[in-house]
């Protein structure tokens, strides 16, 4: 059996640190281990679509903004096939016959789209596409096959139901579809990194995220301001860790490399958390650090986009030509579905020959 990755994103803004964190830099690494056959990377904008109907330009113009930070941090389409989800049809058929074997309170029970609702303030009023958009991720997951989805841990209620849908369909219709396995972060910052306002995720609506292409200046302006220790009033009293995002983003993206280059007084970072926790050590040295490490990794990222940028319809042909070969695909795992149900009616000859001959003998 090929092994092969799904996964994506929403089109509902540029991309932030919290993504590449949780799942872009993993898929680069994936991408160029050469450990994988096919690697399809979904912009998922009918899944936007479901909490965004009154506001479709908002979806649209963010299509080119995800493509965009998506060829900006590596991915590269000779090695991943980058797609546009409403131009594979294919998707919205297949969630159509897996809804039959998902009840309500199954979807009700998913603790993701309880959080999900609850954010969205769709209580009282949950549009149905919105609701049923846990099959629709199951339809993307199995139309390409995929026995890899790399996701954050906040996802995996998801793959939980994808695994079921996959395991009813098969044990109802013959072994059809391909069960998937998760694949979470490897280090515990990676599986939620929080926003610059200390809140536990860094989300567009917030305005708390930074940006994959945003200026070193709004960088280092958004570091300045994030969320520490409301303890530590002066240098000199004791500081503390948790919840103090500097320190955060620093066990996420700082290496001993980076206090050779910046801050040399130290040898790495649990130096400079001992010394911060015993007193002596302000937020401004432990911000200034930050701010050295994020543009080290951002600059080679915001030059890439900038040279796409350059080439608007370059990065189009690459969503269009991508889009096109996820359609085979996905019109490959479809005909095997019909198939499967028996609802493959004009090329399946067993069966009009069976009927011609039925109604031919008058029976």
């Amino acid at each position: 059996m090929q092994k092969v990755i799904l996964t994506g994103d929403r089109p509902t803004g540029r991309l932030h640190l919290g993504h590449f964190v949780g799942s872009l830099r993993r898929r680069v690494e994936l991408q160029n281990s050469g450990c994988f056959d096919k690697i399809f990377i979904m912009i998922a904008d009918a899944q936007a679509l479901t909490d965004n109907a009154d506001n479709p330009e908002k979806v649209r113009q963010n299509v080119i903004e995800v493509a965009l930070d998506y060829l900006s941090v590596g991915l590269d389409p000779a090695k991943s096939t980058i797609f546009v989800q409403t131009h594979v049809p294919e998707l919205t058929e297949l969630a159509f016959y897996y809804m039959n074997l998902v009840t309500v309170s199954r979807v009700q029970r998913n603790p993701t789209v309880k959080t999900e609702i609850k954010m969205r303030n769709f209580e009282q009023s949950i549009p149905v596409g919105f609701f049923c958009y846990p099959v629709s991720q199951a339809s993307d997951i199995t139309a390409f096959k995929a026995t890899t989805v790399p996701v954050g841990e906040d996802q995996a209620p998801m793959i939980e139901l994808t695994r079921e849908i996959v395991n009813r369909f098969n044990n109802i219709y013959g072994d059809t579809l391909v069960e998937p396995e998760i694949m979470l972060p490897d280090n515990a910052v990676c599986m939620r990194l929080p926003g610059t306002d200390g809140k536990a995720k860094m989300s567009k609506s917030l305005g708390n995220c930074i940006y994959l292409s945003d200026t070193p200046k709004e960088v280092a302006k958004k570091v300045k301001s994030m969320y520490t220790d409301p303890e530590h009033l002066t240098v000199d009293s004791p500081g503390h860790l948790e919840g103090n995002c500097p320190f955060i983003y620093l066990d996420a993206f700082c290496t001993d490399e980076h206090f050779a280059k910046y801050l040399p007084e130290y040898k790495n970072l649990q130096e400079l958390k001992d010394h911060y926790t015993r007193g002596g050590l302000g937020d401004g040295t432990v911000k200034k650090l930050l701010i050295n490490v994020l543009e080290e990794i951002l600059a080679p990222i915001r030059e890439r986009r900038k040279q796409w940028e350059q080439d608007i319809p370059g990065v189009y042909e690459i969503l269009k030509s991508g889009s096109a070969k996820a359609r085979e695909e996905a019109a490959d795992t479809l005909d095997k579905v019909r198939a499967a149900m028996k609802i493959n009616y004009f090329d399946d000859e067993a069966l009009i020959k069976e009927q011609a001959k039925r109604y031919k003998s008058g029976k």
